[in-house]
């Protein structure tokens, strides 16, 4: 069994996690408990995103029906990202048990459970959103990645997907041949190097912070990010093509520490995995609900700003929870959109056949037992 590997030093560890349970303190001290009880048990959610993003709408969701379900006696307080640090310490602190729940994304839990990084890998997981959320949910693959999450002292309670991942950029990329002399912003991993690598562009790891001033002084071409992320950060501002090539979803996760959800009572464990199975239908109409309204924000922005702006993309799909009005106005009558064909079938098996030798770079740093959870994934899949 591998050890734990939250942090290089443990006593640094045990110092941060003194310090995060005296703000946690603090912060609950002043925190409404709305209807539950003053002696409510109280369950702490950590998310790695800000108010308003997918995991704040899930976790707020658990709250409410967890509330609700035991008539006060417990009380969850959902802490965004930021409160209570990183999402490693985050991580560090659901392992701990200074936290009972968390967001734990394979970008970032990657780093403690390698297996994860399948799903960085391009064209692993289908095209359709619909299917994306069928395979996350699968109870096979969740009952097969549960132990190496149980290594680390945590269980994993669901999957889902915040999005599909798309591509800003300042020049249309319709094939690999296009990425050639392009510099691709991407996060330092080795997998997503060696893919954009693939593609014939020049992968550039970047400080997030740094994307928006790097596309704007031409320090880099491109970058890629699901919609409510380059919406947050402007992306669109300083790019001219939105593109979803279908390659891949941004995934996360909901994971519990292990020890405490032992403690639990039969009945309350049974009601936190009742409401988590409610909680995947009901998360993904919420993510495509805000991926639209996300799209909606990019396309008023590229009008107020007269900003010339083309998306390639199945655009039925991608506008279907447009309002007439929205329609008419942000795309009908928008004289700085221009809806360009979504990229063939050949186009898309190019960049699938581009990709299929990064696998060999999974296999060889996504832990022990890579080759198993890649052909789960597999398995999965429609």
């Amino acid at each position: 069994m591998r050890g734990l590997a939250f942090g290089a030093d443990r006593l640094c560890c045990v110092s941060r996690l003194a310090v995060v349970v005296l703000a946690a303190s603090a912060v609950l001290t002043g925190c409404s408990r709305g209807t539950s009880s003053p002696e409510a048990e109280i369950w702490r959610f950590a998310i790695e995103e800000s108010k308003g993003s997918v995991q704040h709408q899930y976790a707020m969701r658990f709250k409410e029906l967890i509330e609700e379900r035991t008539a006060g006696d417990v009380e969850v307080v959902v802490y965004p990202y930021g409160t209570l640090g990183t999402s490693t310490q985050i991580t560090e602190q659901l392992s701990l048990g200074v936290v009972q729940f968390a967001m734990a994304s394979p970008g970032s839990l990657g780093k403690f459970i390698p297996e994860l990084q399948v799903f960085l890998l391009h064209f692993v997981l289908p095209q359709r959103p619909e299917d994306v959320q069928n395979v996350l949910a699968d109870p096979q693959l969740i009952a097969f990645l549960d132990p190496l999450y149980a290594e680390k002292g945590l269980s994993l309670l669901s999957m889902y997907s915040e999005g599909q991942m798309a591509w800003t950029l300042k020049e249309e990329v319709r094939q690999p041949d296009d990425f050639s002399g392009l510099k691709m912003r991407v996060m330092t991993s080795p997998i997503l190097l060696a893919a954009y690598g693939a593609y014939g562009a020049s992968p550039t790891p970047m400080p997030y912070s740094e994307v928006y001033s790097g596309l704007q002084l031409n320090m880099i071409d491109g970058q890629v990010n699901p919609v409510f992320a380059i919406e947050r950060q402007k992306f669109h501002e300083v790019t001219d093509w939105l593109i979803f090539p279908g390659h891949s979803s941004f995934v996360t996760t909901a994971a519990g520490n292990r020890k405490f959800l032992a403690t639990l009572s039969d009945a309350r464990r049974q009601l936190v995995t009742d409401v988590i199975a409610e909680l995947d239908p009901w998360i993904f109409d919420i993510q495509t609900e805000l991926e639209s309204l996300r799209l909606v924000d990019i396309l008023r922005d590229t009008l107020r700003q007269r900003r010339d702006l083309h998306l390639i993309g199945d655009a039925e799909s991608l506008l279907a929870c447009f309002t007439p009005e929205q329609r008419r106005e942000l795309v009908d009558e928008n004289p700085f959109l221009t809806l360009e064909p979504p990229l063939t079938a050949d186009e898309v098996e190019a960049f699938r056949e581009a990709s299929e030798d990064v696998q060999d770079v999974f296999l060889s740093i996504g832990g022990s037992d890579a080759t198993r959870v890649l052909a789960q994934v597999r398995e999965a899949s429609p």
